[in-house]
């Protein structure tokens, strides 16, 4: 891991510059395992007052379907420790209805959190079409949770100022 760090760190002077490669890696090695400790947030805004949130999921990677639950749930811990609302809607379409499809226990337990804090699951009824799904079969979805299409909703969504938030890397 120390080559590692080293290796990013001579690029990255390289990359502005820098001619003291060996010397600014090795002075700033240490500096950054010191900087990897834990520290509380000490930000200095007022509350995040209520921010409305779509989250679209198109993939059946399950590292990234898991990554995004749990981005909105820290956000909503973030959230309500800074008193605002966080009103979030998740957007399954394509590969991404595989998320409601089965889930194990574990991942019903997060969808089920994420619902009782008021988290609402659509689900594109052109993919349920397109991949031959009856929506009875994916967990706890109604008829109310069936948007035309994902992709326009995200859109519709957006234009009615809700940020896409589509964290991948």
């Amino acid at each position: 891991m120390q080559l590692y760090k080293k290796l990013a760190l001579t690029v990255l002077a390289s990359t502005l510059g820098f001619a003291a490669l060996p010397s600014l890696a090795a002075d700033a090695a240490p500096a950054a395992e010191a900087a990897s400790n834990y520290v509380k947030p000490n930000i200095k805004h007022e509350s995040y007052g209520v921010l409305k949130v779509v989250v679209p999921i198109t993939t059946d990677d399950k590292g990234v379907q898991g990554m995004k639950m749990r981005n909105i749930t820290n956000g909503l811990k973030a959230v309500d420790e800074w008193k605002g609302k966080f009103e979030v809607t998740v957007v399954l379409y394509a590969k991404g209805l595989t998320l409601l499809k089965n889930p194990d226990e574990k991942v019903q337990k997060q969808i089920d959190m994420l619902r009782s804090k008021g988290v609402h699951f659509v689900v594109c009824n052109n993919s349920l079409a397109e991949q031959g799904i009856d929506f009875h079969t994916l967990y706890n979805v109604t008829d109310a949770d069936i948007v035309p299409s994902g992709f326009a909703e995200v859109a519709y969504l957006q234009a009615k100022k809700h940020f896409v938030v589509d964290p991948m890397n």
